[in-house]
């Protein structure tokens, strides 16, 4: 079995047979489909050096396996015969806050995690600066800051363009020629890069011959090899190369367009049948450098209160607010090019008008058109094992709700589908995995306070959605106990979250307060409405604001029109913390922002020069509006958040601590999520390494 593989090799029998599930999976897998990136496409390698390939690996993996066998084998006796513990579990409860856990353990609402407090460890957890989930769960996985994993926003700006590339990975093709007598052979190659530094602990643990299982931690994609197995989580794009984009389709009056975060599409009745087209990933470039996309044909037909799809050779009965399973899309690309997808579709009514929503198109994981998983079989294992499942990285809907296309039942809905099918992955692994680490984050309790932080806040009416955080924070802790069953008396358990959460009530745009200021100018005629700083004057412009929380110097010979002269920058950095500091919204007197931070002496290392110049520490209650997230300058500085979106932990760091719980005892007074690693590392008796920053938790013993 392929669980065994990386897991459990104690047994020669599941060496051989996890031997046997790679081989087959590599030779009788369909051809390859390699991710190129938005706009780009995806290219096949043919079937023959497909099998050539497989031949050559499948060969090489018997003839070296056991010498393999007999390293890794001393390497864990020498790990065991240190640790003090078979196994430690590790279970990420994104955005999990401090202030509610406390509150609602108070009120015997928290069982479990009361129970942990008592017999173990309870502390807050400092988390990283920025209060980013991708930043804090590259700390925890490396026990470093970010100045030495490189991770310092969701985006990462492009110093020559201005533009912003996703921070975690890069993504670019390479063509190589191949002689074939006298013709040559173009291979198109796609090159899919992490772009988190240092080790993660798992690595580590891996080294010392312990295995690990790693499930949907965020900033793992692409995954990386390492002994164990791995699905990767956040960042994770969807089919179309996009962290998310749904389709809307309704025979509303309505003219076709884009929602944030997704697409609508008016479509008609004609005698009882709609024939629509599901947009996919980029296939072609049209004459104007446009993207032209691949479709998959869908019609629908009534059938009383619901629908009856037709998509894939597949035929679904679908009822009004009713999901359906995950279902298997195939874009064809050219003649001989194809991409597997999977996606949810939900009916959310069929009169007056017809409203349909169909999630982003996940890459499949039985026939994964780019690398979600460690090795490439094991996400075709666990689907096959447990059930096809959601593989991207942002999975639940969060625009899709802010923009009206799901209510709030039907995004609660959505979300307890997500919870389910991670904890079934996750009991599944502690069941076959009785020794190394095994790690599991589910994002739902992160996902739920963003979009109901202002209903909880309101109070009032006893409705699903006023509950709705407290009942994922009850959800939270009884599977906490699920997985407390499953332990023995030699193994750990850590519960812990990256950061709290806090109010998201006004929006401050820092690029407005920079043109107020005369830190940054416009064209001429420019209004300021254009997304990311395209409306920009570089050559009178010293400073501008990316992301959620980055401010840039515009320096000469590091930005492509840059201003600033290098000796000078430092100077302008003091400058704008002074003035930014206690940064006060004129329509309610409260300050904005508490304090900015230089990121160089926060975040010291090797590659802080990668990341901002400073970082916006906001006020609780306010934090990056929704026009500065997309690069706007127009309009002003402060304003109202009126989106669903409404809970947030962009802020000053020390307003949003993490949790951490453990059921053994730990020095956890003024922990941090670097702590993590070396806390891991030492129960394993693993000496940390010199470039994690963090220090070990666990009391001497």
């Amino acid at each position: 079995m392929l669980r065994a593989a990386a897991v459990r090799s104690s047994s020669s029998a599941a060496r051989w047979a996890a031997v046997a599930a790679c081989v087959l999976g590599l030779v009788c897998s369909q051809p390859a489909y390699a991710y190129i990136g938005p706009g780009a496409g995806f290219a096949v390698i043919g079937s023959f050096f497909m099998l050539l390939a497989a031949v050559l690996l499948s060969g090489l993996v018997l003839v070296t396996w056991p010498l393999r066998a007999l390293v890794i084998r001393r390497r864990r006796r020498r790990a065991y015969s240190r640790s003090r513990v078979d196994r430690v579990v590790i279970l990420g409860l994104d955005g999990l806050d401090p202030n509610i856990v406390e509150e609602m353990i108070a009120a015997g609402r928290l069982p479990t995690l009361a129970k942990l407090r008592e017999t173990g460890t309870y502390a807050r957890l400092g988390t990283t600066c920025p209060a980013m989930s991708p930043v804090a769960w590259s700390s925890f996985m490396t026990g470093t800051g970010p100045g030495r994993h490189g991770i310092f926003d969701f985006l990462r700006r492009d110093p020559r363009t201005y533009l912003p590339d996703l921070s975690s990975a890069e993504i670019r093709q390479t063509t190589r020629v191949l002689p074939l007598g006298l013709r040559w052979l173009k291979l198109n190659r796609t090159v899919v890069r992490p772009l988190r530094r240092s080790k993660p602990f798992w690595t580590v643990l891996g080294e010392h011959g312990i295995p690990s299982v790693v499930l949907r931690v965020p900033i793992t994609f692409p995954p990386e090899p390492f002994h164990g197995l791995l699905l990767s989580g956040m960042c994770v794009p969807d089919l179309r190369g996009t962290q998310g984009s749904f389709t809307f389709l309704t025979t509303a009056n309505l003219a076709a367009g884009k929602y944030t975060g997704g697409e609508r599409i008016q479509v008609r009745w004609e005698n009882g049948l709609i024939h629509a087209a599901l947009p996919g990933p980029p296939a072609a470039a049209g004459k104007d450098g446009s993207e032209i996309s691949a479709t998959a044909p869908l019609v629908i037909a009534r059938d009383g209160k619901g629908v009856r799809l037709q998509v894939g050779g597949q035929r679904i009965l679908l009822r009004e607010r009713e999901f359906s399973e995950w279902i298997p899309v195939e874009f064809r690309l050219s003649r001989m090019k194809r991409a597997s997808g999977i996606c949810l579709f939900y009916l959310k009514q069929v009169e007056p008008d017809l409203e349909l929503y169909v999630s982003p198109i996940n890459v499949d994981p039985e026939r994964p058109a780019l690398p979600v998983s460690h090795p490439a079989v094991y996400s075709v294992y666990l689907s096959k094992r447990l059930g096809r499942f959601a593989t991207l990285g942002l999975a639940e809907d969060t625009w899709a709700l802010n923009e009206g296309v799901l209510d709030d039942g039907a995004f609660l809905d959505q979300c307890q589908l997500l919870f389910e099918e991670r904890e079934r992955m996750l009991l599944s692994a502690l069941r076959s995995s009785r020794q190394g680490c095994v790690v599991c984050v589910f994002d739902t309790t992160d996902r739920v306070q963003h979009m109901f932080w202002r209903e909880r806040a309101a109070g009032g009416d006893d409705t699903r959605s006023s509950r709705a955080i407290e009942a994922v924070y009850e959800q939270a802790d009884a599977l906490v106990g699920r997985v407390m069953s499953q332990l023995g008396p030699r193994e750990a358990l850590i519960v812990l979250s990256d950061h709290g959460f806090t109010a998201f009530a006004r929006g401050v745009n820092i690029n407005a307060w920079l043109r107020d200021h005369g830190y940054l100018s416009l064209k001429p005629g420019a209004t300021g409405e254009a997304e990311w700083l395209r409306d920009v004057d570089w050559s009178r412009t010293r400073a501008y604001a990316l992301g959620l929380g980055g401010l840039y110097l515009n320096v000469k010979g590091r930005e492509a029109n840059g201003v600033v002269e290098r000796g000078e920058a430092q100077a302008l950095k003091d400058e704008l913390i002074g003035k930014l500091a206690g940064l006060r919204d004129e329509a309610t007197g409260a300050v904005a922002v508490e304090r900015a931070l230089d990121v160089a002496k926060e975040n010291p290392g090797p590659y802080a020069a990668s990341g901002p110049d400073l970082t916006v520490g906001y006020a609780p209650g306010y934090r990056a509006s929704w026009d500065a997230a997309q690069g706007k300058v127009a309009g002003p500085v402060i304003e109202d958040n009126t989106r669903h979106w409404s809970g947030d932990h962009c802020v000053d760091p020390k307003r949003v601590p993490g949790v951490v719980f453990c059921n053994q005892p730990l020095a956890a007074d003024a922990a941090s999520i670097t702590d993590i690693a070396p806390t891991v590392l030492s129960l394993f008796g693993v000496q940390t390494p010199r470039y994690m920053q963090g220090r070990s938790l666990a009391a001497e013993g």
